[in-house]
């Protein structure tokens, strides 16, 4: 049996108080303590020590949490909603809107993509998106 000090392992002892406990235990104590001070050395040492003061995205990050069943479902109706005017388009437009705005292409690469103007393309993506409008 090894007599260990409390106040030496947990912060929360304001005073000595010592008690008796066996070898095992007191090993397991000693090798968390000297575990928790290199992993303190282990982040000054590669200036791993963050501040939500950086500016640097981390406290968005952290601030940032799931949405509740409701707002994920009600994401899911929008989602359907769009998926629904967009199929009521036609194909032209439809084809357009999803290059444009899914697909992230610009307008002039789906007008060189389909031998047109990209005056035609802007007119398809205007008008398809004035009809979304209306049905949605």
């Amino acid at each position: 049996m090894t007599t260990i000090n409390l106040r030496k392992y947990f912060y929360w002892y304001k005073v000595d108080e010592y008690i008796e406990v066996s070898d095992e235990v007191a090993e397991e104590l000693r090798a968390d303590k000297d575990y928790e001070i290199n992993h303190w050395r282990r982040m000054k040492r590669n200036k791993a020590n963050y501040s939500l003061d950086a500016d640097d995205g981390i406290e968005h990050s952290i601030c940032e949490f799931e949405p509740s069943p409701e707002e994920f479902m009600a994401r899911a109706v929008t989602i359907q909603r769009l998926c629904c005017a967009l199929n009521h388009l036609p194909p032209a437009q439809g084809r357009r809107i999803d290059a444009h705005f899914l697909l992230g292409q610009s307008v002039q690469e789906i007008a060189e993509a389909e031998g047109v103007s990209c005056r035609a393309v802007q007119i398809a993506i205007d008008r398809g998106l004035e009809t979304m409008r209306k049905i949605f």
